[in-house]
Order: C-alpha cells, then sequence, then structure tokens
C-alpha cells in the first residue's frame, strides 16, 4: 500500500507552484482513499459479479493510476498530472468503472463498483482546465454511468438518481475549476505583495533613507525638492499598489502638504521614516487633520519659510507624527492656546486617544508633536 506523504515531500522545490502541489497532493490523498473504499466493495461483492475478473482488472487499471500520481508527485513531476495524457487515461478508466458498472454484477448491485473514484478525475480537469473543464467531465462521468445502465438494464426508472450523480460530479467540477482560478490569482497578488515588500525593505535600508538625510539636512531647495519628489515617487509604487489600504495615512498627508504649500507659498516637505502598518480611517483623520491646523498655524503666526511635517511608525504599534518649522517660536508657558491648538489639534487627537506636545522657544521654532496608537 502506498505511504501517506511526508511534509518533506509536499514541500515544493523551486521550479513548482507551492499552491498547485499541495492540491495535487490533496487529490492524490482522496484517490487514494477512494481506490481503498473501491477494493473494499469489490471484495465485500466478489460472489455477485457476473464478470468479476472484469472488475478487478478495472480496479487494477485505477491502482495504477493512483500509485503512478503519488509517484509522478514523489518525483516532484507534479505538471504531468495535469497535462492532457494522464487526464485522459484518468477519466476514460473513469468511464469505464462507471458504464461497466451495472454489467459486472449478476444482478442488482449491492455497492457501486467505481465507488467516489472518479471524482478525482472530476477534480484535476477542473484544476487543469477551469470550470469548463470540470463541467466537462462531469457530464462525461454522467454520461457514462447511464450509457451503463441504459446499455445492460435500461434506466428501470432510475432516472432522478442518475441526473443526480450527474449533478454532483458537474459541481465538483465547476467548483474544482473556479475554486483553481481563484487560488492561483491569489497565489500571484501574494507573490507580488511579497515582492514589493522585499524590494522596499532594501530600498528602505538604503535610497529611502538617504533621500530622507538629503530632505532634512541639505539647504539646496532644488535638491530637497528633487529628493522629495523621488521619496513620493517610490513610495507611491512600493506601497500604494493595487488593493492595499496601509499606504492611506501617507497619501493623505502628502496630498495636505502638497496642498498646504501651493497655497501658502512656503516650502513644506514631508518626511516618512518607515511605511506604518495599516491605519484605522479614524486615525488617518485625526492625524491628517492636526497636521492641517499646525501647518496652517505656522504659516500664520510663526514666519516659517521651511516646514517639515515627520513620520514614523513606534515599536509599540504607535504612531508619532511631527509638524516642525522654523519659525519665530513662542513660549508656550506665557501663551494662551487659542481654538485652532486646543480643539482642531488637541481636539482631534484626543478622540483617538492621541495625546499633543507642544516644543517652541522664541526665535528657535515650534514643533508640535502628535503620538497616537494605531489600531
Amino acid at each position: 500500500m502506498v505511504s501517506p506523504p511526508t511534509v518533506a515531500e509536499i514541500e515544493p522545490r523551486p521550479g513548482y507552484a507551492p499552491l498547485d502541489r499541495s492540491l495535487l497532493w490533496g487529490v492524490a490523498v482522496f484517490r487514494v482513499a477512494a481506490w481503498i473504499w473501491m477494493a473494499i466493495a469489490a471484495a465485500v461483492s466478489w460472489r455477485r459479479f457476473d464478470h468479476a475478473y472484469s472488475a478487478a482488472a478495472l480496479v487494477v487499471a485505477a491502482l495504477v493510476i493512483t500509485a503512478g500520481a503519488i509517484v509522478i508527485l514523489r518525483r516532484h513531476q507534479d505538471p504531468a498530472l495535469l497535462q492532457l495524457p494522464m487526464l485522459v487515461t484518468e477519466l476514460a478508466v473513469a468511464c469505464l468503472l462507471l458504464g461497466a458498472d451495472s454489467w459486472v454484477y449478476q444482478d442488482g448491485r449491492p455497492l457501486s463498483l467505481a465507488s467516489a473514484w472518479p471524482v478525482a478525475g472530476v477534480l484535476a480537469a477542473g484544476m487543469a482546465w477551469g470550470w469548463r473543464g470540470g463541467l466537462a467531465a462531469g457530464l462525461l462521468m454522467g454520461a457514462a454511468r447511464v450509457t451503463g445502465v441504459i446499455l445492460d438494464e435500461g434506466t428501470g426508472g432510475e432516472t432522478f438518481v442518475f441526473a443526480s450523480t450527474t449533478v454532483l460530479y458537474v459541481m465538483a467540477g465547476v467548483t474544482a475549476g473556479f475554486s483553481m482560478v481563484r487560488l492561483r490569482e491569489a497565489e500571484e497578488r501574494i507573490a507580488s505583495t511579497r515582492a514589493r515588500e522585499e524590494v522596499a525593505r532594501t530600498l528602505h535600508d538604503g535610497v529611502l533613507q538617504t533621500l530622507a538625510v538629503v530632505q532634512r539636512r541639505s539647504t539646496d531647495d532644488e535638491l530637497v525638492k528633487l529628493a522629495r519628489d523621488q521619496e513620493r515617487d517610490l513610495r507611491s509604487y512600493l506601497f500604494a499598489g493595487p488593493g492595499t489600504t496601509n499606504a492611506l495615512l501617507v497619501d493623505e498627508l502628502d496630498d495636505r502638504v502638497r496642498k498646504f504649500e501651493a497655497t501658502h507659498q512656503v516650502r513644506t516637505q514631508l518626511v516618512v521614516v518607515e511605511q506604518p502598518e495599516e491605519t484605522p480611517p479614524e486615525v488617518v483623520g485625526a492625524i491628517a487633520g492636526a497636521v492641517s491646523e499646525a501647518l496652517t498655524n505656522a504659516a500664520k503666526h510663526s514666519g516659517a519659510t521651511a516646514i517639515t511635517v515627520f513620520l514614523e511608525p513606534g515599536d509599540d504599534d504607535s504612531l508619532f507624527c511631527s509638524v516642525k518649522d522654523n519659525g519665530s517660536g513662542f513660549d508656550p508657558a506665557s501663551v494662551t492656546e487659542g481654538v485652532g491648538l486646543s480643539k482642531s489639534i488637541r481636539g482631534r487627537m484626543a478622540e483617538v486617544g492621541g495625546h499633543v506636545e507642544i516644543d517652541s522657544r522664541p526665535g528657535r521654532g515650534t514643533e508640535v508633536r502628535l503620538r497616537v496608537a494605531n489600531h
């Protein structure tokens, strides 16, 4: 008897799709279990066979295919299981098993000769050819069974039973086809995301950090603008792929900074040290609103010529964002907070469980620091 696969045997080797290999092992295990039950049914019904050796030959043929599939998988020749020769051979044996079901018995059938074994071929057809292939294979199995019964003894009023069996085969094939297409699409998306993450890690450790340093330390406006534009383009490519939402906060801040810079003509840059994890919409709204108000205050009251919006995720699943300007600054202890600071900044952050710190000195500019949990 064929022994079940070990974990090491199921692990894919380079060049083979992990998803396809895992599913093929699943079908192979089902095929083995179905054949074992087929053999048990044949043994129990041996005295009821009118053509016992023909029945045994068909069961052996099914065993050859069942064992062959395991051997193919063990040798990591997976694609062969979804190619035309293997599929046609398995479906042909399945049709013979179903078609000969009535013929091999002397009279009434206590158990079906084919049992559930033909379902494996239908599943494989769906995996190889999609839902249309699964549909065709299911209809073929149903037709084989009906044909065998008609040629041997007629339907005997069992039309509904045959139709029900055909529907089950069709459902199995169509479901396998649809599921395979969707799973392969998901696998491609996951692979693409992993590739982006790998590139993002590489760039973050080099290019993006360098661009951030240039923006923070350079006094050359053109160089700072070039570095900022390049950073935005890279982050847009790496983190704003189709279907992602974790770049929403960076996108929102970038949009606010662009609009502020265009309206107030104050050089403003957004520096993102590391892309944060997915951020809840309410936290995004609170931080973006607070940043906008801090930018407006800097433009109105400080006389700043340069402002930096700094965003960095913390190690404790938190977010730190600051708005720092090079304006006149003030003494927080001697100045009463206005509505903009107390309501628009502190109020927004308080609603999402965050807090605000103001660091300012006369002649040294102002930094508004925002901290909030990212959940």
